[in-house]
Formats: structure tokens, sequence, C-alpha cells
């Protein structure tokens, strides 16, 4: 079918890359992740997101392999999908795509097909961030301790507060960067990604938040990974075990209040180390409590500064990565939080799936005033209790639980 009105942005999936550092026997875009290749999954991500022209940059010879991809993935939509061949480099692949672009473009993203389970939220965050003269990637914090090295020996430490790690898709108005392509590709100039090639012409790039679910596969542990986040649930056998965490945060912080995964623009900001959320917190020291693993100050308290500023998605993402690698599946989480504001009853539906979706799990959300007694009743800040259960993944994994 024709969708109309014709999008004015495009999508150019990149997935002409060789791989080599997959050694999986063939491109990295065809190699299965599940029942689907990460190519698929790619482009299932794209298509769930704004009605976009879509142009798969495949290898030479797996032009119809990407085309059976693109038409399984599209749906009604497949009218905007295009797949073309792509060149020796990256650049060269890009530029590919660069060519293929309806004259009614005016906006394009350039996404990497490795990067297999970026959100659709991400990919639309970029095509609304950009603008008529200024490009948007989505990064994430570094968190890791950088130095610099030569040879065998480190030189120095390398300030991360100045550092982001890039990610796709990367956004662009139209017109700067293919000037931007022209230029570079007249230099025989090559670059790491479109925002150094659209920076060294000169123009501006402005970064968003990033996601963790935006991680490139390039390594087989890479590939494992998203294996793992795709995978079914395990079905568990054994004792549930249970777990309970409290967490309390005074009003007084800066930037938007975060709570309960979301952003509530207006609301008065909760003070802490990181955003504040005690919805998220609270979540995890249950969690980490009923799998006898500490407690969300061991794991991520002020002693580790990466996690300084971080959101829900990051803590309860990690988390749900310990418990796994401990043996442990989620059951549930039952979350009470207690404060005059923010109204929570509106958006409880929405921090559900939130949270259910981070976790891999039944996350049910209840809030509730205390007619104005204690510190919440006052308006100073919010206390929230929550309640996990999980469950050992196999038998062997009972000897977890203590015994009479």
């Amino acid at each position: 079918m024709t969708i109309l009105p014709v999008p004015h942005t495009a999508i150019i999936v990149v997935a002409a890359g060789s791989g080599t550092r997959l050694a999986a026997g063939a491109p990295k875009a065809f190699v299965g992740i599940d029942a689907h290749s990460v190519l698929r999954h790619a482009l299932d991500g794209v298509f769930a997101a704004m009605p976009a022209q879509v142009i798969v940059v495949a290898p030479a010879g797996l032009e119809g392999e990407a085309a059976t991809e693109l038409r399984a993935a599209a749906g009604d939509r497949a009218d905007l999908g295009r797949v073309v061949t792509g060149g020796a480099t990256r650049q060269l692949s890009v530029a590919a795509g660069l060519a293929a672009l309806w004259a009614d473009v005016d906006t394009v993203l350039v996404h990497d097909a490795a990067r297999a389970l970026t959100p659709s939220s991400q990919i639309d965050a970029v095509a609304q961030a950009v603008t008529a003269d200024t490009g948007v990637i989505p990064s994430l914090p570094v968190i890791d301790t950088l130095k610099k090295v030569a040879g065998g020996t480190v030189v120095a430490a390398v300030d991360r507060s100045e550092l982001a790690a890039a990610q796709t898709p990367q956004g662009f108005p139209r017109a700067l960067l293919e000037a931007a392509y022209a230029e570079a590709l007249h230099a025989d100039a090559e670059y790491t990604d479109d925002a150094a090639l659209f920076a060294a012409a000169g123009h501006v790039v402005r970064h968003i938040e990033g996601s963790a679910r935006a991680f490139k596969i390039t390594t087989p542990a890479d590939l494992e990974r998203a294996r793992q986040l795709l995978a079914p649930p395990v079905r568990a056998v054994g004792i549930p075990l249970v777990g309970i965490g409290t967490d309390v945060h005074a009003f007084g912080g800066e930037g938007n209040l975060w709570l309960a995964g979301l952003e509530w623009p207006g609301e008065q900001p909760l003070s802490g180390h990181s955003d504040g959320d005690a919805v998220a917190h609270a979540i995890v020291d249950a969690l980490l409590g009923a799998a006898g693993l500490g407690d969300i100050g061991e794991h991520f308290g002020t002693a580790h500064p990466e996690y300084a500023g971080a959101h829900a998605e990051v803590f309860l993402s990690r988390t749900r990565e310990m418990l796994a690698e401990a043996g442990f599946e989620i059951g549930n989480v039952a979350v009470q939080l207690q404060g005059n504001r923010p109204r929570f009853s509106r958006r409880r539906a929405e921090a559900e799936r939130v949270l259910s979706a981070v976790l891999g799990a039944r996350v049910s959300v209840s809030a509730t005033t205390t007619d104005g007694l204690g510190f919440s009743g006052r308006g100073e800040g919010i206390a929230v209790t929550a309640i996990a259960s999980i469950l050992p993944r196999d038998n062997d994994m009972n000897s977890h639980v203590p015994r009479e």
C-alpha cells in the first residue's frame, strides 16, 4: 500500500559490514540472534518507529536476503522500503543510501543494523531532535575508568566526564549531510562515524540520552548478550524467595523529577546520588535482598561514581543481570510509594509498562498519601516500599535456600 503523506524522514540502515570480529561465518547483519537475524531485529525497531523511508544497505550478493527481511519487518509499510548495495567502506555504503533518498526527505537518520535491539523510542527521539542546522546522536555516559597508555605503560588518566559513548541512529538535516559527504568523498577522508564527518564540515552535533539496549553486536559475547535479552523466560522451579526494599528521598534535586522510570516535567525533583528515583531504588534493594546479593549501596552507592545521575533503566537492567548470573529469575515486584506529589494515578499504567519491560517480569505500582502525616504528608519527600519474589532457575539453585 502507499503511505500518504510521503514521510519527510528517511532511515538508512547500514548492514553491509563483514562481521569479521563476530566470526559467525556470515556477514554480521545476517547472523541469527534467535529465530530472526540481526538485521530483522534492527528493522523491527525501525518500522515500530514513526513512518519513514527505510533504505537497507546490504553486502553485494545478499540484496535478496536483505529484501526478504525488509518485507517481513515492514508489513503494510513495505512501500517505504528499499535495498541498495553497499560499498567497500562504511562511508561508501552510507553514500549509496543517500543516493536513494526520496526528494521529499529533509531529515536523515543513519542506523547501524548491528545495534539490533535499539528501542523505537530512541529512533523517534533522534528524528524529533534534528534541526535545520544541527545533527543529533544518542549517547551514554562512560562509566569505566579510562587511562591513556603508550605501549604497556599507563601515562595519564582520562577525564570521563567529558566523554560519551556514541550510539545510533545518528540524525542530520539532509542538505548539510549530503554536502558533508560530498566534501569527505572529494577529499578522500575517512571518519569513524557520521557525526564526526558532519562535525568536520563545520556543523554542530548535539547529543541526547541513549539506551543500554542499543549496544552494538560486534563480538561473540555481544551476540550472546542479545540472545539472553531476547530469550523467553526460563521455567523456574524450586522455592520462591522474597525480598523487601525501602527507599526515601527528599525533594530538592536539580532538573526534572524522575520516578518509577518516568520523567515528570514541572515536578520538583528528588535529591540523590543518581536521579533520586526512589521507586527504582526500592525495587533494586528488594531484588538484591531476595537473592542474598547485598544492597543498593554496595553495588550502586557513592563509591561507584559511574552511576551518578543514572536513571532507573541502568540500575534495574544491571540488577536483573546480577540475578541471572546468580541463577535466579524474577517472579514479580509490588511497589507502594507514599507522597502527595506527583499525581501518580494518571501515569500508573505507563510506569508499570516501563518497569516491567526492563525487569522482564510483572511490576505493579500503587501510590498513597498519608493524610498530611509525616515528612511525606508535609510534602518534604517520598517514601517507597517494594516487595519482590525471585525463583531459582533449576533444582541446583535450591542450594541458595537455607534449610533447617
